[in-house]
């Protein structure tokens, strides 16, 4: 039985997806499968998909979906992944040709039921890695040491054992499409580290139409998945206070825009979030502002 699966949700990137296809068919492994979730899209996603399933030369399995957002889709995937570990590649990201084989050789020498995965690098299509690299004196950490007590930056590609995606399922919230994907990792960080894997993973492009680059809009749009997120994150048990102050000041912000005026009798840290508010009312207020800029340019 194949020990990865490589997944990759998609709306409507027909146009780019062919890329990433191309990428794994360059691996030295082949002992993978990817599985495409296909977020509602409306182009000719499918239709390119079938081409490839035709083409036999790797294993591919495609689900189609009603639009969720990104989060539903990573719910979706988890359901329907049978092997050991996954990786999420986007689809306007692409796979270095060794990367599956350094996955599982990796895993095969070092993992163990200790670990809940592996964490690679990401970088630029020129090899430019993003942010920093792992440390080199740990070979292990949690995610969330990673960037708050190592001072690691930028993103980094995480490879998940499956049994442990499956748990902490993202909320959905009805109008909305996004919750932050780091809410399972966070979870998963309480009871696990991760292996440090200095080796690059994944290849990105941040697209003008992508997650990464509309942060601001994902705030507008989704309030309750953001002050849902905010809330988990006030309630991490290894967090700074400092930590937990900036989620606080988040979660105001968020509660304003969602016109829900009972957060302080719905937050976990009443004191904290109270003496947050003005920082969130500003916050909000900034963005109120910064939205308003973005539909004049449009």
């Amino acid at each position: 039985m194949k020990m990865l699966t490589v997944f990759t949700p998609t709306y409507n990137r027909a146009y780019c997806l062919e890329n990433c296809y191309k990428s794994l068919l360059q691996q030295t492994c082949k002992e993978f499968i990817w599985l495409i979730i296909d977020d509602g899209s409306t182009d000719n996603t499918k239709e390119k998909v079938d081409r490839w399933i035709a083409e036999n030369l790797v294993e591919i399995k495609y689900h189609y979906q009603e639009n969720q957002g990104m989060h539903g889709a990573h719910n979706t995937a988890y359901k329907l992944i049978d092997t050991e570990l996954n990786v999420c590649i986007d689809s306007d990201d692409t796979i270095p040709p060794q990367a599956v084989e350094k996955i599982t050789d990796f895993w095969i020498k070092y993992g163990s039921d200790k670990y809940s995965g592996i964490i690679g690098l990401d970088s630029y299509n020129d090899n430019t890695i993003i942010g920093t690299e792992l440390p080199k004196n740990h070979n292990s950490s949690t995610l969330f040491d990673l960037y708050y007590k190592y001072g690691v930056k930028g993103d980094k590609k995480l490879v998940y054992r499956t049994e442990l995606s499956r748990l902490f399922p993202y909320p959905l919230f009805e109008n909305e499409r996004y919750v932050g994907l780091a809410y399972k990792y966070y979870m998963i960080d309480k009871q696990y580290k991760m292996l440090l894997l200095n080796e690059i993973l994944c290849c990105v492009e941040y697209l003008p139409d992508g997650s990464s680059l509309n942060m601001i809009n994902q705030y507008k749009k989704n309030p309750r998945g953001w002050a849902f997120y905010r809330k988990e994150l006030m309630q991490l048990p290894f967090a700074s206070l400092s930590f937990k102050f900036r989620q606080a000041i988040h979660y105001v912000s968020s509660s304003f825009m969602n016109r829900n005026y009972k957060f302080i009798s719905e937050t976990p840290l009443k004191s904290l979030t109270f003496l947050a508010i003005p920082f969130g009312l500003l916050l909000y207020l900034y963005i109120q502002q910064k939205q308003g800029q973005f539909k004049l340019k449009s």
